[in-house]
């Protein structure tokens, strides 16, 4: 079966495939390109609404021509019938239509299709009939990975939708995800099993949640991962497209298991109640969060959102209401980098890391 550096050329051989989110209204193409140029392999964050993505594209694909930067390893930008543009789509598949996303993905062909949080009740058939088109629509240049956070949506997406990777959400991850899960230590070792048992097992599994430096880099590829996401730590990244406000309070934030928590309140206020019923978020506690466990009824508790909106960047903070979605990872983030510095250093530090376990034994 391929790996995923043989599913995507650009890819260093022999060296852990980090991946950034694709976090929405975040993951911009400058931080997709900025990745995939240092070794890694970025998402742009398209969402639930495709009317954006052909834009989001042409910028990738311009990003990633540029002669003022260094070119991009196995990138020939002069053949797109053979060469993607360097980077993967996230889709949020309960809004973005399919029938929408077909010509822009055949026109302007990016290197992965990132499909999540399916309507039920029978997501994996969703992610099969994307998995389908978009493959015939680009000749199978797209590859595509689907999210999962339970064993049992692994099997069934396996199955029902061949996906070339499998991307394996644990529940310390930030933003959304399965409200029930087990962190990655469990998760994808049992995953990576029971995908072996059932006939599946070359799928190529990339471990997400709670991985923010390169202790969790190595961690992830000795339970079985081929390659990891990063989404928490690219927040403090100098490419992405974060408010000041909610970059200040990723790095102030300590101590992720107590300061974060995993909730639908910031949907709610934020009116965005369109996720299927298995899903929440994790974010910063804040006083959204506190007035609503104290019984805040969601109405009143929308009203100050939205007043908390008008303040900028000081809406984030201590006593603040703007929404911080955020692993628990968080505290391992200290200071903003630029993306290079983030894909090479953990990429260093792991590689540091299982030497020194390999000289122990």
């Amino acid at each position: 079966m391929p790996t995923l550096q043989d599913l995507h050329p650009t890819l260093p051989a022999n060296c852990p495939a980090i991946i950034s989110a694709p976090m929405l209204f975040i993951a911009s193409p400058n931080l997709a390109i900025s990745v995939t140029r240092a070794g890694g392999l970025g998402f742009i964050g398209a969402g639930f609404d495709v009317s954006k993505l052909e834009s989001l594209l042409t910028q990738a694909a311009e990003l990633a021509s540029a002669s003022s930067s260094p070119p991009i390893p196995n990138y020939n930008k002069d053949d797109p019938a053979t060469s993607p543009i360097p980077i993967g789509v996230g889709l949020l598949s309960w809004g973005a239509s399919l029938d929408q996303a077909l010509p822009i993905l055949a026109k302007h062909t990016p290197a992965a299709l990132w499909l999540f949080a399916a309507h039920d009740p029978d997501p994996a058939a969703n992610y099969a009939a994307w998995a389908r088109e978009v493959r015939r629509a680009t000749n199978n240049r797209t590859r595509i990975w689907i999210q999962v956070g339970s064993v049992a949506d692994a099997l069934e997406v396996a199955d029902k939708a061949q996906p070339d990777v499998l991307v394996v959400q644990g529940s310390d991850a930030g933003g959304h995800g399965l409200a029930r899960s087990a962190s990655i230590v469990a998760l994808v070792p049992e995953v990576k099993d029971a995908l072996t048992r059932a006939g599946h097992g070359g799928i190529p599994l990339v471990a997400a949640g709670g991985i923010a430096d390169g202790r969790g880099v190595a961690a992830a590829l000795c339970l079985g991962a081929a390659g990891v996401v990063m989404g928490t730590r690219f927040l403090a990244c100098a490419e992405a497209a974060v408010a000041r406000g909610y970059q200040a309070e990723v790095l102030r934030v300590e101590d992720g298991g107590v300061n974060t928590a995993r909730t639908t309140v910031y949907d709610t206020v934020r009116g965005y109640n369109e996720w299927p019923a298995r899903y929440d978020g994790r974010g910063v506690v804040n006083d959204t969060l506190r007035d609503n466990e104290a019984g805040m009824d969601d109405a009143e508790n929308q009203r100050l959102y939205k007043e908390e909106m008008a303040k900028g960047d000081e809406g984030w903070g201590p006593k603040g209401r703007m929404t911080t979605y955020a692993g628990t990872g968080i505290g391992l983030v200290r200071e903003v980098k630029s993306a290079e510095e983030i894909v090479k250093g953990v990429v260093t530090e792991a590689r540091g890391i299982l030497e020194r376990v390999r000289g122990r034994l």
